[in-house]
Parts: C-alpha cells; structure tokens; sequence
C-alpha cells in the first residue's frame, strides 16, 4: 500500500514559495532571525498548516515546535522529522526550510492516504539553529539533547543586549512542554550546503555525519587615536590586529587541508570612524574539521598564534571558546534506510559527511538519527542566491517518506 506513495511535489514547492514571504528580501532571498517577528509569522503558518490535518502542536520552553501525527502504538517513541525555519540575516529559500516543509508534506500524504502508522510521527521546527542573532547555533535542539541547560539558553543574548527568553515572549514562542523527550529516531533533509553532489551528478545524499566545529568570540584591546597626528610607531591599532588573526586562521585551516575550514564572519570595530585608528575590535571565529583531534590541534595553533599576535602589537586579548560541537557518526540503521529508499526510487547516491552544523547532530546523542542531502546550485548556502531545483527537493522528501516508514514498519515488527 506504501510503496507507491511518493509526496506532491508541486504542492512541497508551493508552500516553500508561500513561506519565503516571510521575511523576503529584494534579492530573493529571506531574513528571517530567530523569535523575530518574521519567525513569528512562518511559525503561525507551520501550526495551522499542521493543525489542518490533525496534528497536535505542543512548544517546549526553548521555543521549539512540535507537530505530533498519532500512530496506532502509543507506547512507542515518535518517530521525528526536524530541521528549522530560521535564516542568516541574508539567507536563502531551502537552509533547513525544505526539512521542515518537506516533513510537512510526509504528514499530508500520510493524511490523504489514510495510513496509520505504527507509531506516531513528529515534526519539529527547532529553534535558532543557525546560531545568527543567537549563539550558539543549534541552541534548542541541544537544549532538547541535554547539552545545554534551560537557563543557559535563556540567557544567551544577541547583539542588541537582548535576552533569548525576552524575545521568545515578545512573540509569544515560549511553551509549557517539557524540555525533552523520547524519539524512535530522527531524520532531517536538507541541502547540501557544498558542491559535491551537483559535480558528481548525484540526487541524494546519505549523511554519515558531521564534522567538529569550534566557535571563539576574540576581542583585542588597543587604543583609540587620530589618524593624522598619530604616528604609525606609537599606534595600537586593534584593526590591524584582527587582520594578523583573520591571516592566521586562514593560514592554520589550510595547513590542516584539504578538510580543515577557517572563518572570521563576524567583526565590529569601534569606533568605527573613518579618521580614528580603531582601538577595539570584537570578532568571530569559526574552526571545523572532520577528526576532533585535528581540530584540537587547529585550536592549540589558533590560541598561540593570537597571544603572540596580541603580544607583537601591544594589544589586550580576550579570547573565548563560545561552542564546541565534537564530530558526530549518525547511526547505521537510519543511513541504510535512506540508500535503500533512494535505490527504490532509482535516484543516485552517495555517503557523504557535512562540513555544517545541524540540529541532528545533537539529536544524534539522544536518538537514532540520519541525514539526507539534495544537491544546491553551485554548492552556494547562506546567500539569497541559495537554489535548488523542485525535482531534488522532491527527490529528498520521497526518500525522507519511505525511510520514515520503513522505520516505523521495523518498531512494528
């Protein structure tokens, strides 16, 4: 009866073009940060959405969001589907969004095709997992893990000074469900985020896991001075500083290479005038690599050379390590579940390990959990330029159904 069930694939891109008018951007793009008024108004969509077809909607006190199908068991643990519709201040259509509407539209054919599963099915918008007004990323979905605790996630802060539960409140995000809870298993689709799928003709991606990320947040401390009466001999410019840094992490990442990354993408220079030599500088670092032990290695190299950077200019150093999330295998089962629907389905595959971060990488420690990959044009994520085409998105989300149903036929056995 299931086997020839594959999900409407005009109806999946109609409502991923619904739901990027929230937060539209003139590029095409959307701008949709965590508990803004923008995520407001796609999380009021994804529960009516959800609540049409008979799902219940409960929010736990993270914020995040969960759309519960019933099955015929319910002793057994649901089985989830989860990603996220938060966005980069510049972001595109499908970075994490097609995982949700995607298990949106698992639920809906479900729901026209009267299938009871065995257990129940749960689909989960996890808040602030890009990490962009909040840090660190995947906040709620470690919060969920047991990584973080409650209070530390409420009290993380964005730019601005404010506080995640203050912002939580302004919209009305905060619920009263527990933090946590059993899951059967986890899956997430989601774009590739690079370009190996598109080069090597391929439509899914099976995720072995992801790879080892450390954030820092660096300020260094000089001294304001006129550009023009101030020497170059008597200057501690704290902008020149933070360009020895941005040279040295790019420096360490490429002599970890080819699989080590380095990224400064955060910097705020004060004063910020165009005639003064700026004399503090905050900004951020993003180390990953897929051993955690190379990556222990990049961070003892980075620590070193931004003392001795620091020391060299006269300059205070505040340096601290804001994230680690240590490399992540998704389990076995869940993978082969995914290669085997993509061989029903006759679409090519690969292994593949993600150089991003996702919410599935916390899940993974408290659930059986896997990813799916469809190819994005050009490798090109976190950009408004972001594409994929309708064909790959539906591909992802019939593998997404089937491996689904295929756990659920193996908890019923």
């Amino acid at each position: 009866m299931t086997q020839n069930l594959s999900i409407d694939s005009n109806r999946l891109w109609a409502s991923i073009l619904e739901t990027a008018a929230f937060g539209a951007t003139a590029k095409g793009g959307i701008r949709r940060l965590a508990l803004s008024a923008e995520d407001a108004q796609v999380r009021a969509w994804f529960r009516s959405a959800c609540e049409a077809i008979g799902c219940s909607v409960q929010i736990d006190s993270m914020g995040s969001m969960f759309a519960r199908r019933p099955g015929r068991n319910p002793a057994l643990a649901p089985i989830a589907i989860g990603s996220h519709l938060d966005t980069q201040p510049t972001g595109g259509k499908f970075d994490g969004v097609i995982g949700v509407l995607a298990g949106l539209e698992v639920l809906r054919r479900l729901h026209e095709a009267g299938i009871e599963t065995e257990a129940p099915i749960e689909l989960i918008n996890w808040t602030n997992e890009e990490g962009a007004r909040f840090a660190p990323a995947m906040l709620a979905s470690g919060a969920f893990a047991g990584v973080f605790t409650e209070e530390y996630g409420h009290s993380r802060t964005d730019r601005d000074g404010i506080r995640f539960d203050d912002a939580m409140d302004a919209i009305a995000a905060r619920g009263t469900a527990p933090l946590g809870h059993r899951l059967s298993a986890h899956f997430e689709l989601h774009i590739e985020q690079g370009p190996i799928l598109e080069e090597e003709g391929k439509t899914i991606g099976v995720v072995s896991g992801v790879q080892a990320i450390r954030w820092y947040e660096v300020t260094l401390s000089g001294s304001d001075g006129h550009a023009g009466a101030t020497p170059m001999r008597l200057r501690r410019d704290a902008l020149l500083g933070t360009a020895r840094v941005i040279e040295a992490v790019n420096r360490i990442a490429r002599a970890h290479a080819p699989d080590a990354v380095g990224t400064v993408g955060l910097i705020e220079s004060k004063p910020n005038s165009r005639n003064v030599v700026p004399g503090d500088v905050f900004f951020s670092i993003d180390l990953r690599h897929p051993d955690d032990a190379v990556l222990a290695e990049m961070d003892i190299s980075l620590r070193d050379a931004v003392a001795e950077i620091a020391a060299a200019d006269g300059l205070g150093l505040a340096l601290e390590q804001t994230w680690l999330s240590p490399a992540v295998h998704f389990d076995a089962d869940c993978r082969a579940r995914i290669a085997e629907a993509a061989d029903a389905y006759g679409y090519g595959h690969r292994a593949i390990v993600s150089g991003a971060g996702h919410d599935s990488a916390y899940i993974a420690r408290v659930a059986p959990t896997a990813m799916i990959f469809v190819p994005c044009a050009g490798g090109l994520s976190h950009n408004e330029a972001e594409s994929a085409t309708q064909n790959d998105v539906a591909a992802g989300a019939n593998v997404l159904l089937h491996a689904v149903l295929a756990t659920d036929r193996a908890l019923g056995a």
